[in-house]
C-alpha cells in the first residue's frame, strides 16, 4: 500500500509539473505579438478563413452532387443551367481561392517567422551580454544557452501556430460534427474514440524525447566540440604534430554512435506504438465507412449524401489527426519553451547600486583593502586578507608565478566579480556604490588572450572605444603607440585589411596580433590601463621597441601591468611580488634584487636563461 501511495504521489507531482508548463501559453503570445502584431494579426485572420474553408467545400460538394446527378438523370433533355451550374462554379471558385489564400498565408506566416526569430534572438544576446563573468564559467550555462538558443528559437511561434492550427481544427470539427450528427449521433463518438490513443501515444513520446534530450545536452555539446576541433584552424596545427585527429574522430564517432543508437531505439519503440493507434482509428473508420455504404445500398441516403458524409468522416478523422499533431507540438514546445524562458529569466548576480555614486576623475588611486575571494562553487580562496595600492599617475607591476591569482585581481578591479571579504576602491569610493559601466569607461584592458576579430585592421583597433567615432588619425596614433604600425604598413591594403581566414585572406602572427590588441587597449583614452601578460608573445626586438615609448604612452594616466617578464616589470615604478594569493614582497627592481628574495632569485634565474641562449 505504501509503495502504492508513493508511484501515485510521483504521478500527482509529474502531473503538476507538466501542468506549470502551460504558464507560457501567455508569454509565449506577448513574445511573437511584441515581435510583429501586423503580421500576427493577420495570421489569425488567414487561420480562421482557412478553418472554414473544409466546411463550405463540403456543402458545396453535396450541391453539385445533386446538380449532377440531375443533370445526367435528365437523359439529354435541357436544364436549368442557372440552378445547376452555380453550386459546380462555386466549387471551383472555392478551389481557386484556396490556392490563393494558401500561398498568401504562407507568405505571412514567413514574414511573422522572421520576425519573430529577429525578436528571440536578440532577446538571448541581451541576455547573454547582462550576465556576470560567473556564468560563462560554469557547464550548466553552456547547457542553458545550448538548449535555449538552437531548437528554442522557433517555439514559441510554432507553438502560436500549433494553437492556431487547433482552433481551426475545433472549427471545421464542429461544423462536421453537426454535419455527422443529422446522419447518426454516434459517429462523432466512434471517431473520437478511434484518435485518443494516438493523443495519448503522442504525448508519451514527447515526454521521453524532451527528458532525453536534457540528459544528454552536455554530450551533444562535447560532439560539437569535437567536431569544432577537427575541421577549425586554432588546433589544426596540433592535431597534426601530436596525431591528435583519429583519436577527436574516434572520441566523436563514440558519442555520436551511443545517441544515434539511444534515438534509434526510441524511434522503434514509438513506432510499434503509433502502428497499434493507426490500426485502431483505421478499424473505426472503416466501420463508420462501411456503415455508410450500407445505408446507402439501403437506399437509405443519395449520392449527394453519400458524397457529403464521405468527405465529413474524412474531414473529421482528417482534424481530429491533425488536432492530436497540433496538441502534441504545442506540448513539445512547452518543454523547449521551459528551456527559452527559464534562460531569460536568469538574473545577474552583480548588480548596481540602486542610487549609484558618480565617478570622478582618477587623482589618488585604487586600493585593494583586506581582500578575499575564491570562485563560485570552489573552497579555495585565491586572494586572502590581499592588499595592494595603485597609486593615481604610477606604473606597477605584479609579478608571480601562474595560478597565484594575478588574473583573479585584473577580474576584480573590472567588477566582473565583488570580494567576498573586504573592499576595492577608487578615491576612496567603493567600486559596489558606483555603476559597473561607468566604471569601465574609465578603464581600458589589454588581456592575456586578445580576442581575434575576423575583421580589418581599422575594426580591430576601433572596438577598443567604438562610441568614440575615432578619426584616422587617432587609429594610427594608437597602432603607432603599440609598435603596430610597423606591420600595418606592409599589409595588402593597409588599414582596410580584412584579417584571419574566416572572411579574410591575411592572418598575423601571434605577437602580431597582440600589438593589435594593445593598440586597442591604447585607443581608449583611460585613467586606469591594465595589462595582463603585454608582451609575452612579442620577440625580444618587438619588446623593447615597445617598451621604450611605454612611459610615454602611459603619461598623465595609471598602469597595472601583469607579466611573468622581468625586463617588462623593470618599467613599473614599484613591483608587488605575489605567491598563494598575497603580496610578499614590494619595491623597485633594484631594491627587490637587494633584498634577495623571491624576487632576487627570479630574476638571476630569467638572466641565466637569456645568457644560455
Amino acid at each position: 500500500m505504501k509503495h502504492l501511495f508513493k508511484k501515485l504521489k510521483l504521478l500527482i507531482a509529474s502531473l503538476r509539473i507538466q501542468l506549470l508548463q502551460f504558464r507560457y501559453f501567455s508569454n509565449a503570445f506577448h513574445l511573437v505579438w511584441d515581435a510583429a502584431p501586423r503580421w500576427t494579426l493577420l495570421t489569425g485572420i488567414f487561420m480562421l478563413i482557412g478553418s472554414l474553408l473544409p466546411v463550405a467545400n463540403v456543402l458545396l460538394t453535396r450541391s453539385a452532387i445533386h446538380a449532377l446527378v440531375e443533370v445526367f438523370g435528365k437523359n439529354g433533355v435541357p436544364f436549368d443551367a442557372s440552378k445547376h451550374l452555380p453550386p459546380l462554379a462555386g466549387l471551383a471558385g472555392l478551389m481557386l481561392f484556396g490556392e490563393i489564400l494558401g500561398s498568401v498565408s504562407a507568405y505571412v506566416r514567413v514574414n511573422l517567422s522572421e520576425h519573430v526569430q529577429d525578436s528571440i534572438v536578440g532577446k538571448i544576446h541581451v541576455k547573454s551580454i547582462s550576465l556576470d563573468m560567473q556564468f560563462f564559467e560554469s557547464s550548466e550555462y553552456y547547457d542553458q544557452l545550448q538548449r535555449a538558443s538552437t531548437e528554442a528559437v522557433d517555439r514559441p511561434l510554432g507553438m502560436l501556430q500549433n494553437m492556431a492550427g487547433s482552433i481551426g481544427n475545433l472549427i471545421t470539427l464542429a461544423a462536421m460534427t453537426g454535419l455527422l450528427v443529422s446522419y447518426g449521433w454516434w459517429l462523432p463518438l466512434v471517431l473520437l474514440i478511434g484518435t485518443l490513443p494516438s493523443l495519448w501515444v503522442a504525448f508519451h513520446v514527447t515526454r521521453r524525447g524532451q527528458k532525453w534530450r536534457r540528459a544528454n545536452t552536455f554530450d551533444q555539446r562535447r560532439m560539437s566540440y569535437f567536431n569544432s576541433r577537427l575541421i577549425g584552424a586554432e588546433s589544426a596545427g596540433e592535431i597534426r604534430v601530436f596525431a591528435l585527429g583519429e583519436h577527436f574522430r574516434n572520441t566523436y564517432r563514440a558519442i555520436r554512435s551511443r545517441l544515434r543508437g539511444e534515438r534509434m531505439q526510441m524511434m522503434r519503440d514509438d513506432m510499434r506504438m503509433q502502428f497499434l493507434t493507426s490500426m485502431w482509428a483505421f478499424v473505426t473508420i472503416g466501420a463508420a465507412l462501411l456503415w455508410m455504404l450500407l445505408r446507402a445500398m439501403r437506399g437509405l441516403i443519395g449520392l449527394g449524401d453519400l458524397g457529403l458524409m464521405y468527405q465529413a468522416i474524412n474531414q473529421v478523422q482528417g482534424q481530429m489527426s491533425a488536432m492530436v499533431s497540433n496538441t502534441n507540438e504545442i506540448y513539445r514546445n512547452l518543454f523547449f519553451l521551459d528551456d527559452l524562458f527559464t534562460f531569460l529569466d536568469l538574473q545577474p548576480k552583480l548588480v548596481d547600486s540602486p542610487n549609484p555614486e558618480l565617478l570622478t576623475d582618477l587623482r589618488r588611486g585604487v586600493r585593494v583593502e583586506g581582500v578575499s575571494y575564491r570562485y563560485p562553487g570552489s573552497e579555495r580562496f585565491v586572494l586572502k586578507n590581499f592588499n595592494l595600492e595603485i597609486g593615481a599617475g604610477k606604473i606597477v607591476a605584479i609579478v608571480g608565478e601562474n595560478g597565484v591569482g594575478k588574473s583573479t585581481l585584473l577580474k576584480l578591479l573590472c567588477r566582473f566579480y565583488d570580494p567576498e571579504v573586504g573592499r576595492i576602491t577608487w578615491d576612496g569610493q567603493d567600486l559596489r556604490n558606483v555603476a559597473q559601466a561607468d566604471l569601465r569607461r574609465r578603464i581600458t584592458v589589454l588581456f592575456q588572450q586578445p580576442v581575434v576579430y575576423p575583421e580589418s585592421v581599422r575594426n580591430n583597433i576601433a572596438y577598443g572605444d567604438i562610441s568614440a567615432h575615432l578619426s584616422h588619425a587617432d587609429i594610427e596614433y594608437a597602432a603607432q603607440s603599440s609598435s603596430a604600425d610597423t606591420f600595418i604598413e606592409k599589409l595588402p591594403e593597409g588599414y582596410e585589411t580584412v584579417l584571419g581566414r574566416w572572411f579574410g585572406k591575411t592572418d598575423l602572427s601571434g605577437g602580431q596580433w597582440q600589438r593589435l590588441g594593445l593598440a586597442r587597449a591604447f585607443v581608449r583614452k583611460a585613467d586606469l590601463v591594465i595589462l595582463d601578460e603585454p608582451t609575452s608573445a612579442m620577440d625580444s626586438w618587438a619588446e623593447s621597441d615597445w617598451m621604450m615609448r611605454f612611459r610615454t604612452l602611459v603619461a598623465g594616466r595609471t598602469a597595472l601591468m601583469i607579466t611573468h617578464r622581468f625586463t617588462t616589470a623593470l618599467q613599473a615604478d614599484v613591483i608587488h611580488v605575489m605567491h598563494e594569493g598575497a603580496v610578499v614582497e614590494s619595491g623597485t627592481h633594484a631594491e627587490l634584487v637587494a633584498l634577495g628574495g623571491r624576487y632576487a632569485e627570479s630574476w638571476r634565474r630569467q638572466i641565466r636563461d637569456a645568457s644560455a641562449d
